[in-house]
């Protein structure tokens, strides 16, 4: 399935949209989760963050999904992951949908100026919202995994979940992966280990 790839979109995708691929840096940015909070993408380093960009607030399709990522947040956290849903709508909107919804993820507000975060994913529509597009982003804030859903179907988690199995130990920023890349190796010196544990993976 399409969704199990790196990076995929689907057949029917919105116009003017071309994801972030696979392998590129997750663009940082600052948004409000409600009115006077705000959530800094490159504050959680260390873990894996998946971002669930859709289009409205209060839509079926979209009030749908989010309610799935609800029920299965505790599958998402099992990975270490941190999970944020992001679309155009205003900060009270969000909050007021979040409590609707009983939500216990983070919504985040696209709002001002309007898309900014979504155009630098490739996630913004020429109709003037975001699309309906997942990302994975590792511990050290890359890309792994992103796909886009036609606008009118819920995309489901499967894809999601599968991106976040196939993360390294040091993509998830896990202690295992850390010690593992911190270890030096047989016959090699104190300062050439230091230089592998400091290199990317």
């Amino acid at each position: 399935m399409s969704e199990h790839r790196e990076t995929a979109q689907s057949s029917s995708e919105p116009s003017g949209t071309t994801l972030l691929s696979a392998g590129s840096a997750a663009p940082d940015f600052t948004l409000n989760e409600a009115p006077g909070r705000a959530v800094t993408l490159s504050a959680l380093r260390g873990k894996p963050v998946v971002l669930a960009f859709y289009p409205a607030d209060w839509s079926p399709v979209c009030g749908d999904q989010m309610a799935l990522y609800n029920e299965i947040l505790a599958d998402f956290r099992e990975q270490g992951a941190e999970l944020l849903g992001i679309s155009v709508d205003g900060p009270w909107c969000h909050k007021a949908f979040a409590e609707a919804r009983k939500l216990r993820f983070p919504l985040l507000a696209d709002f001002e100026p309007k898309g900014a975060v979504s155009r630098a994913y490739g996630a913004y529509t020429d109709t003037g919202v975001s699309a309906r597009a997942l990302f994975v982003i590792d511990a050290a804030g890359v890309v792994r995994w992103s796909y886009l859903s036609p606008m009118g179907v819920n995309p489901g988690a499967d894809g999601i979940l599968a991106a976040l199995e196939r993360l390294t130990p040091e993509q998830r920023g896990t202690k295992a992966g850390a010690s593992a890349a911190n270890a030096p190796r047989e016959g090699a010196s104190d300062s050439a280990a230091d230089r592998d544990a400091g290199a990317a993976p």
